[in-house]
């Protein structure tokens, strides 16, 4: 077989490129061969804890050498990553599990190689995300990954009101110390009914998906001690069932969302998830004259929009 024509790259790691390299999030026969030749071949590879990284590495026969790049030494480690680049060596940054750059300070040092005008080349590998969003269920076609949520306080708060509102599937992740309280502020703010999947130990034998709702899942957790790393699948809010026409309390609703700093079109986009109105009609309440406005509903205001309108 012509190796060329069939796509298959055997020249890599090019010197001065960095080589984002996707590790397995459980199963061992993940690590592509692709990723394993990167990694042989590069001068040093990044990764978040070498202790963890190391005997991964080993066990393929791989002893490139190791340098710890993590959130609390990323700053400190970035100048010396990009002149070791700019001298023509290839280099590698792995996570402890899935594909670098999320959650993790790998987004600072993909930034800074490209604003130096460096190459940098992702090998794909799994991501916790994306296996659990797949496996879930629930929909796929529109989805917003969340991440860790903020850790207390009102940015958190703020995030968990956002979600209760959100029509696409969302994906977080949790620490397991913190998985029961996130349970239940999602009981609290979506419902016990949300659609639900959390997904432990995914691609290892004990691999579990525990759901369909927050409730089913609460229940669960109350009664297991949560341990490893956890990925939510949340389902979308449901449309709002639509309100009565009423001009003259929407008007003030959306110049309230206009005082408060969102540009038009976001006002009335928000303000259509939250009453159910059409974002055409509440868009056309703005311009339009008080006297009629108030009082008569555009055609088809008690149709519900569409979810993401």
């Amino acid at each position: 077989m012509d190796r060329r024509a069939s796509g298959i790259v055997t020249h890599e790691p090019e010197g001065g490129v960095l080589y984002l390299v996707g590790t397995p999030i459980g199963h061992r026969g993940d690590l592509s061969p692709r990723a394993r030749q990167v990694l042989a071949g590069v001068a040093c590879i990044g990764c978040e804890d070498t202790r963890h990284s190391g005997p991964l590495l080993q066990a393929f026969g791989i002893r490139t050498p190791l340098l710890s790049f993590h959130q609390h030494n990323s700053r400190e480690r970035l100048p010396g990553l990009l002149q070791r680049l700019a001298a023509g060596e290839a280099l590698a940054l792995i996570s402890d599990a899935g594909l670098p750059g999320i959650s993790d300070p790998g987004e600072d040092l993909v930034a800074a190689v490209r604003a130096a005008g460096g190459r940098v080349v992702c090998v794909p590998g799994p991501c916790a995300a994306l296996t659990a969003l797949v496996c879930s269920g629930l929909p796929c076609e529109r989805f917003c990954f969340e991440g860790f949520l903020p850790s207390r306080g009102r940015e958190r708060r703020e995030r968990l009101q956002i979600l209760a509102q959100e029509p696409r599937t969302s994906v977080l992740y949790e620490a397991p110390h913190r998985l029961r309280q996130l349970l239940n502020e999602l009981h609290d703010a979506c419902g016990p009914d949300r659609p639900l999947q959390v997904a432990r130990e995914l691609t290892k034998r004990h691999e579990q998906l525990v759901g369909p709702d927050v409730a089913t899942a609460l229940a669960h957790f109350n009664d297991h001690n949560p341990q490893g790393e956890f990925t939510l699948v949340l389902g979308g809010a449901p449309p709002p069932a639509p309100v009565a026409w009423d001009g003259a309390a929407l008007r003030t609703q959306l110049q309230e969302l206009l005082d408060a700093g969102s540009p038009p079109a976001d006002a009335c986009r928000l303000l259509a998830r939250r009453t159910g109105q059409p974002r055409r009609a509440l868009y056309a309440l703005l311009h339009a004259d008080t006297e009629n406005s108030d009082t008569d509903p555009p055609d088809g205001t008690l149709e519900p929009s569409p979810p993401g309108a």
